[in-house]
């Protein structure tokens, strides 16, 4: 299987994301719902701390990636739900950390969202993925 980043010519480069993800040859699909920051026993992290939350939010998903036997580097698309863009652009170096920490260079088709609220109380941000796996 090859995934590969879609950057049209002439673009400007994409910084933290992809424009597009092209899967050839895919053989499984693996969808992951929206994960907060919740630890193994369903209570939310990192109270009032954006950086945290999305930190456990990412290690969420790589978990449930890795119970379909697959990778951070088979996701080909990432919805990231904010309550509060500015949460997540006060301190973008961090965040930068947080998701390298789990996804190292790899960065997939992504978009990220700011909702009103989210189900569980206290969460500020949710991420859902797709992943293709060979």
């Amino acid at each position: 299987m090859r995934i590969r980043g879609l950057h049209p010519q002439g673009w400007a480069p994409a910084r933290g994301y992809s424009n597009g993800i092209s899967v050839d040859d895919a053989t499984r699909f693996v969808f992951v719902a929206g994960q907060v920051a919740w630890n193994e026993n369903q209570e939310l992290v990192g109270q009032g701390d954006f950086v945290t939350q999305f930190g456990q939010a990412l290690r969420n998903v790589a978990s449930v990636l890795a119970e379909a036997g697959a990778l951070p580097a088979h996701v080909v698309r990432m919805t990231i739900y904010v309550t509060d863009k500015r949460g997540y652009l006060a301190d973008l170096k961090a965040v930068g950390e947080a998701y390298r920490a789990v996804f190292d260079d790899h960065y997939p088709a992504m978009s990220l969202v700011q909702v009103a609220d989210l189900l569980e109380e206290g969460a500020l941000v949710e991420v859902e993925a797709t992943a293709a796996v060979p």
